[in-house]
């Protein structure tokens, strides 16, 4: 028998209110994540990619109205006490933000963001947590991390500062990564090193990741599959492989044709 998924999301629907009523951002969307495997999630903007992760770690407004199931590990989290909710934020689930400057506090300095983490979820004092900040410092490869560590985000360069974001999703050793966009702002160069250390980070902790991106490139590079979602719905979800060369979806050949290079790969 096979394992189950780690993630299980059923017949979701979110919408928000509006001059017109309400706008629905997502509608009867379902897909499971399993462990260890990354699923990309393409579409134009506004198609509901970032919604979906927003609402998976329940971080959307307080106006937004969601129905249907998201379940990890068999246990639902629509519904669970904020509480209870912050136990598996960060610590079973996490997130790699688009613009890390909005996601770091300005006011603290990169080792305190980063060893609050295992301090909250897992108890350990200020020497060891600091301790294990440093290393995740070093692992997601930033020079002088003892140097970095004491300095405050406004202080990093674009690309060091997503290595940070991406450092404070794995120090809780998370079983799954929701990552929306993480490297829209970085140019070319900077790209290609925070795909290789997502890449590389998958790969040595096992985490599942679920890569939200518009770059059908990055999809290509990173993905066992991919979902295509258009207007809050998921058109089509298929093997990475297979939806480069057969898509099935008028709007995924839509998508590919506007990539040519892309249609041999991955």
């Amino acid at each position: 028998m096979s394992e189950p998924a780690l993630l299980q999301v059923r017949d979701l629907s979110l919408d928000f209110p509006s001059a017109q009523g309400h706008f629905a951002a997502l509608s009867g969307l379902s897909l499971e994540v399993s462990a260890g495997e990354c699923l990309g999630l393409v579409g134009e903007s506004g198609s509901g990619k970032s919604a979906l992760l927003l609402a998976i770690l329940g971080l959307l407004p307080r106006n937004a109205r969601l129905r249907g199931s998201i379940r990890y590990r068999g246990a639902e989290l629509l519904g669970l006490p904020a509480a209870a909710l912050n136990q598996i934020r960060g610590a079973r689930i996490a997130m790699v933000f688009q613009e890390p400057m909005s996601a770091l506090n300005p006011y603290m300095r990169v080792i305190d963001q980063l060893s609050e983490v295992p301090r909250v979820h897992a108890g350990m004092s200020r020497h060891a947590a600091e301790q294990r900040a440093l290393e995740m410092i070093e692992a997601v490869h930033i020079g002088d991390p003892e140097r970095r560590a004491r300095q405050y985000p406004h202080e990093l360069s674009g690309g060091m500062r997503q290595r940070v974001m991406i450092a404070m999703a794995l120090i809780g050793e998370p079983e799954i990564v929701l990552a929306d966009e993480p490297t829209t702002a970085l140019d070319v160069t900077v790209q290609a090193q925070i795909l290789a250390l997502l890449q590389e980070m998958r790969a040595r902790t096992g985490a599942a990741l679920v890569l939200v991106t518009h770059d059908l490139g990055v999809v290509a590079q990173l993905a066992d599959r991919v979902g295509v979602m258009r207007g809050g719905r998921l058109v089509e979800l298929a093997e990475c492989e297979q939806l480069f060369s057969q898509p099935q979806h008028p709007y995924s050949q839509a998508l590919l044709r506007l990539v040519p290079r892309l249609q041999s790969a991955p």
